[in-house]
């Protein structure tokens, strides 16, 4: 009887933490992941445990040309740890670009596996990580490239 208590008693002690919940939280922040090197706002929403939609748009505006980045991200969570989710995700965006002072159209396709972490106390802030494949048309033209994007040019958003 005594074990029996024991158990639990720890059992309702022990408080395990998983990957956070952001079901239905909207996170906003920035992203640096365009091919045409414009910085762009991206918006996240957890629309259930495993998917996400994001989205990201950007531009430049001067007296000669406008260009700009816009895109819609899907995101598949594949594993959860502690204040750690692991995804892939699929991007597709349509950007332009100057080339010899003309503005020009693309676009960008990307598929990536990555990471988004929270610091314990802090889980209102997400900084996410990503490595995978791109295929675009952009400034060096059309692409096949394997990609890299530490949290500073992945995306960091702020959960709301």
């Amino acid at each position: 009887m005594k074990s029996k208590i024991l158990w639990l008693a720890l059992a309702l002690m022990t408080t395990q933490t998983w990957a956070m919940n952001k079901t239905g939280r909207m996170g906003v922040g920035l992203t640096n992941q365009l091919v045409n090197d414009i910085p762009a706002l991206s918006m996240k929403i957890q629309q259930n445990r495993y998917f996400a939609m994001g989205g990201i748009l950007g531009f430049r505006s001067n007296e000669d040309t406008t260009t700009y980045g816009a895109g819609l991200k899907v995101y598949r969570v594949i594993f959860e740890e502690e204040l750690l989710n692991f995804f892939m995700a699929g991007t597709l965006a349509s950007l332009s670009y100057e080339d010899e002072g003309k503005s020009r159209s693309g676009y960008q396709f990307d598929g990536t596996l990555g990471t988004e972490f929270h610091l314990e106390r802090i889980e209102s802030i997400g900084f996410s990580f990503e490595f995978g494949v791109s295929y675009n048309k952009g400034p060096n033209g059309r692409s096949f490239e394997t990609l890299g994007n530490n949290f500073l040019k992945a995306a960091v958003h702020f959960y709301l």
